[in-house]
């Protein structure tokens, strides 16, 4: 696993197959979006009161307002997990980095009895969880499996 590149790994035209889950994509905008309107109404509605303190300004307006952008900002996340296949091997990016694996180095992609997503097989008992390939995806995900075993097949030694 140390083998693996914590890098990009080459061009979109070099994978023969990209897959990202719509659901999960779609749960993170609905989030961000629910967080930025609690943020931006309780940032306007902050001043209007005749009880508390009498020092509430613009600024602590701005700082709630802000502190939902960035709460919306990490949420927005969910939208990045994306699994790759090609010849030259399967890249996994969950939430922050990419990893790709050559073929020698994967086993397989399996999807647990219990899991929520779906994990790439590595030498060692060891696994890689691939959050683009989630139960909530249906068919969608089993054809994505599916589409991974095909290439699988073709490449892998």
């Amino acid at each position: 696993m140390d083998d693996a590149q914590t890098h990009g790994g080459g061009s979109a035209d070099d994978w023969e197959f990209e897959y990202r889950s719509r659901r999960l994509a779609v749960i993170g905008v609905v989030i961000a979006v629910v967080v930025l309107v609690i943020h931006i109404t309780f940032g306007a509605l902050l001043t209007i009161s005749n009880t508390g303190p009498d020092n509430i300004g613009f600024a602590d307006q701005a700082a709630v307002i802000l502190i939902g952008v960035v709460i919306a900002g990490a949420v927005m996340l969910l939208a990045r997990p994306r699994l790759r296949v090609g010849p030259q091997g399967v890249a996994v990016r969950n939430l922050a980095t990419e990893r790709v694996f050559g073929w020698d180095q994967v086993l397989g992609l399996d999807y647990p009895e219990k899991g929520f997503g779906g994990q790439l097989e590595l030498p060692g008992d060891e696994h890689v969880p691939v959050l683009a390939i989630q139960a909530g995806d249906g068919e969608k995900a089993v054809a994505a499996m599916e589409r991974f075993r095909a290439i699988e097949a073709r490449h892998r030694p």
